[in-house]
């Protein structure tokens, strides 16, 4: 149990020491200039200075061979994109579990209701100065909310994480001294406790309003209509001559119809990528066989003349029969199998056991799905009318939670739900983390040796997506040109220096004030101070480039806040909390 009772009120009173100046009967600053010999709560500055470079420096090494292989070219897009599904699908539920199962407790979870009201007031200290910035720089519409976007989304996983385990390792003065034995290892859980539960919240954020509304794409801006409009008629124009088209083809333009296509319409390979784009489509690979030239001129005559149907999915009859497995489909651009004269079409003996059992299977299932469902129907309509009312009621409000819960749940979610759920029970955590229990041993174990794996591998693609999103674009659009160095100041501005300015003060009130055990501990003052000025997030770059939106200037507010500012940065707000964490005592 690493939570403390809530303090008493007498714990709020002033004391005797440096935080009250008798003399002149004011409150001295939080935010003293620090002397050669330090506090009690951190070592002396030029100490410091080398223990935050350390602590930075690690994370540095730790994601440079990921920049350096990105740039070699073996480290590509979809490589990155594989590897940070993969850390977010496995490595970091293992992580966030074993940190958070084996250091909460049924009785103190309540205390962590403070980490809700701070990130509100974060974000909306945040949305504020974004508001009067991008004022002052006198933005439209759509760069005001790429800079609010830029100021209100700060990176709360990799690079935070990271920094909360080196500093935890180097600094001896982040112990709580309201915990006996307290050690390295414990800071280090309870700062990644703290940070989890700001990254779900953030991701929450991010992906809703962030996505939809301030990172939208540019035809959702009713001062680009125009500008669309007049794209489109060009492109239009562009497209328009079929005549010289069908020419250039070798088609005679008098084969068309009255709608002025062939006979055969264009399948989807033909139409423009440009317009039509659809990721998560399959794509028919059309094969052909060589025969004689007589038998391709009948063929081409075919395709030429004969006019084709076209299934609802988009596929031409044929090629869908050939999808479907419909035997009939014997179209031209069909996909024959390949077989020995004397070879059957099923295999025989245990390779063709599931081939010939699968339509029985099939048809099984399907007369037992269809009596099931015939039954309950009829036991339904057998039931009062208020009792089929109630239960329709009922089942709407079920398919809602759980289409909410399937949409809004994530793996990191489930294992965080699962860790409070094993932290609830007594039993369960005894269960998983006794030394000696069978659980510990083998799946506990097997869990952390998972969850060693989720930072480094965050730190590695971290590298990686600098390396990408930081490399020279040559479409840039006119617009970004022209106010790209503002979009990139105003950024800054808004993520890394107006926020801490800001949230400072509240933090240290916050501190000192409020009766809430875990505002006492060093690493929470620590981790919110580091999310105060923490450089932008990198899911922005994602959305960025699914909405079109600034992708130069977001690889350079990476680069400017992740490569050059990260050390300045983050050795001030560790000083800041730890003059709070000093004052606040």
């Amino acid at each position: 149990m690493w939570f403390p009772e809530i303090r008493s009120p007498t714990s709020l009173r002033l004391t005797n020491g440096d935080a009250w100046d008798r003399s002149s009967m004011r409150m001295a600053s939080p935010f003293v200039v620090f002397s050669k010999q330090g506090h009690d709560s951190h070592p002396s500055l030029d100490h410091l200075v080398v223990l935050v470079f350390g602590a930075v420096l690690e994370v540095v090494c730790v994601s440079l061979p990921g920049y350096i292989i990105a740039r070699l070219g073996h480290f590509d897009a979809d490589k990155q994109k594989f590897l940070a599904n993969l850390n977010v699908m496995l490595f970091t539920p293992c992580l966030i579990f074993t940190k958070l199962a084996s250091q909460l407790n049924a009785d103190k979870l309540v205390e962590l209701g403070v980490i809700p009201i701070i990130f509100v007031i974060q974000t909306l200290v945040s949305y504020l100065v974004a508001m009067i910035v991008t004022k002052c720089f006198g933005f439209n519409k759509r760069a005001s909310n790429f800079v609010t976007a830029m100021g209100v989304f700060g990176n709360s996983n990799s690079l935070p994480i990271s920094l909360v385990i080196s500093l935890s390792q180097t600094l001896k003065g982040l112990h709580w001294d309201k915990i006996p034995g307290d050690n390295d290892d414990e800071v280090a859980a309870r700062g990644i406790l703290y940070l989890m539960i700001f990254q779900q919240l953030g991701q929450l954020v991010r992906w809703s309003w962030g996505y939809h509304v301030l990172l939208a794409p540019k035809d959702k801006y009713d001062e680009y209509n125009d500008e669309s409009i007049e794209e489109g008629r060009y492109r239009g124009e562009h497209h328009s001559s079929e005549e010289e088209q069908s020419l250039l083809l070798g088609i005679d333009p008098n084969e068309m119809d009255n709608e002025g296509t062939l006979g055969a319409p264009e399948s989807p390979s033909q139409t423009d990528g440009s317009e039509i784009y659809e990721p998560a489509g399959r794509t028919p690979v059309v094969g052909s066989s060589r025969g004689s030239p007589s038998e391709s001129e009948d063929e081409s005559d075919t395709i030429r003349k004969a006019p084709m149907k076209i299934h609802p999915t988009g596929f031409p009859d044929h090629i869908q029969g050939d999808f479907d497995g419909n035997d009939d489909a014997d179209g031209i651009l069909s996909f024959p199998s390949i077989r020995a004269s004397g070879e059957s079409e099923t295999p025989s003996g245990i390779k063709g056991l599931w081939a010939r059992t699968k339509p029985a299977c099939k048809s099984i299932k399907s007369r037992v799905s269809e009596k099931l469902v015939t039954t309950a129907q009829k036991m339904f309509n057998a039931l009062p009318r208020p009792i089929q009312t109630s239960l329709l009621a009922l089942y709407g409000i079920w398919v809602r939670v759980y289409t909410f819960l399937w949409e809004f749940m994530n793996p990191p979610l489930w294992a965080m739900l699962f860790a409070v759920v094993v932290a609830s029970v007594p039993d369960l955590q005894r269960l998983f983390f006794e030394e000696e229990s069978f659980i510990n041993t083998s799946v506990t174990s097997a869990i952390k040796s998972s969850a060693g794996v989720a930072v480094p591998l965050i730190l590695v693609v971290l590298g990686a997506n600098l390396a990408r999103n930081t490399q020279k674009r040559e479409n840039i659009d006119a617009e970004e040109k022209q106010i790209g160095t503002k979009l990139l100041v105003a950024s800054l501005i808004c993520r890394m220096l107006l926020p801490t300015l800001i949230m400072a003060p509240i933090l240290a009130v916050f501190a000192k004030y409020v009766p809430v055990s875990i505002l006492d501990d060093p690493i929470f003052v620590i981790v919110c101070f580091l999310l105060t000025g923490a450089p932008s997030a990198l899911q922005l770059a994602q959305i960025c480039q699914i909405n079109n939106v600034y992708e130069a200037v977001m690889g350079k507010i990476l680069f400017q806040s992740y490569v050059i500012w990260i050390l300045p940065s983050t050795l001030l707000l560790v000083m800041c909390a730890l003059e709070v964490v000093e004052w606040a005592k």
